[in-house]
């Protein structure tokens, strides 16, 4: 297995501790609960576990599969100190997710392919969607990329304003129309604009009402469509952004976006100021689609790539 250190870098590994505080204080608080008493990992403890992680928001299914990881060693090793438990526990989830092929080595780096690099983004009003967009624009733009931006969230005008704003921080332009223009129509002219101007990316951000999944899932394929007219392939990426402090609505979110459109990778926001940060390991185990990035905090920079050895060190560290 791969070292817990270095794999991220100093500073960031200190702003994901720091972004993962609440969670982390909330699990050890559960956890000593759980073995208070205890000198060894029993049935007992086992249940008391169980609890703890589906309490922490890492999904029933998820918890199952480790509490049964977990039985297997304590029967392979007959005797396991609860001090061990952390350090088990680390171990057990990184094997869980690593055994899920769950990518470990992703940067704000792209594909070697003809530019542009074309990244659909897909979410709910409120999830983080458009912040999001703007530090993924950010990064890029940092690594020496040429970045543009589409407004496709014609549904609401202040999604148009608000990404304009971000847009501006970021420093990269944004093509847009009025609100209630098409959103197909706004895709279109921003593939088109991208590669007129030789960009490396584009990021296309979409409207995020799930009321009525029908229109949802014509909306996304139409926009898919007129891209694809465009450019070949666009887009090459559709990125599912999920609000991680709502826990178990999170998931709900994934089921319902997944149902509509091919989601290639997902970015999991607000875990900062949220004690339910264990669902970034639920999701990553359940949807077998990419957690590719995390949203730690406001910052055009707290946009981190998820790399599930340091997250669950995080975690799972005293």
């Amino acid at each position: 297995m791969m070292g817990w250190l270095g794999l991220i870098g100093k500073d960031k590994k200190e702003n994901l501790n720091k972004g993962l505080e609440k969670t982390k204080e909330s699990v050890f608080t559960k956890l000593s609960r759980a073995v208070i008493g205890k000198s060894k990992v029993d049935e007992e403890v086992l249940d008391n576990l169980e609890e703890v992680l589906v309490s922490s928001d890492v999904g029933v299914e998820t918890t199952l599969r480790i509490i049964e990881r977990i039985e297997a060693r304590v029967a392979k090793d007959k005797y396991l100190n609860t001090n061990e438990l952390n350090t088990i526990l680390k171990e057990e989830i990184v094997a869980l997710l690593d055994q899920d092929s769950s990518p470990a080595d992703f940067d704000f780096s792209l594909p070697v392919r003809d530019i542009p690099y074309v990244i659909m983004v897909v979410g709910v009003n409120g999830s983080g969607k458009t912040t999001t967009i703007a530090k993924l624009a950010y990064q890029y733009k940092n690594t020496g990329k040429k970045v543009l931006l589409g407004a496709a969230d014609t549904f609401r005008a202040a999604a148009i304003d608000q990404l304009q704003i971000w847009a501006d921080r970021a420093g990269v332009p944004v093509i847009k129309q009025k609100m209630g223009s098409d959103p197909a129509s706004v895709a279109y002219d921003s593939v088109k604009s991208a590669v007129a101007g030789s960009y490396d990316v584009v990021i296309i951000d979409t409207a995020g009402r799930l009321h009525n999944k029908i229109n949802l899932m014509s909306e996304l394929s139409k926009i898919k469509r007129v891209m694809e007219k465009v450019l070949k392939g666009a887009p090459h990426e559709v990125l599912l952004v999920l609000d991680g402090s709502t826990g178990q609505n999170a998931f709900e979110q994934a089921k319902q976006f997944t149902a509509v459109t091919d989601v290639t990778a997902m970015a999991i926001t607000k875990l900062d100021g949220t004690a339910k940060g264990g669902v970034v390991i639920g999701i990553s185990d359940q949807f077998k689609i990419p957690v590719k990035y995390i949203g730690i905090g406001e910052k055009l920079d707290d946009l981190q790539i998820f790399n599930r050895f340091e997250f669950v060190d995080s975690l799972f560290s005293s």
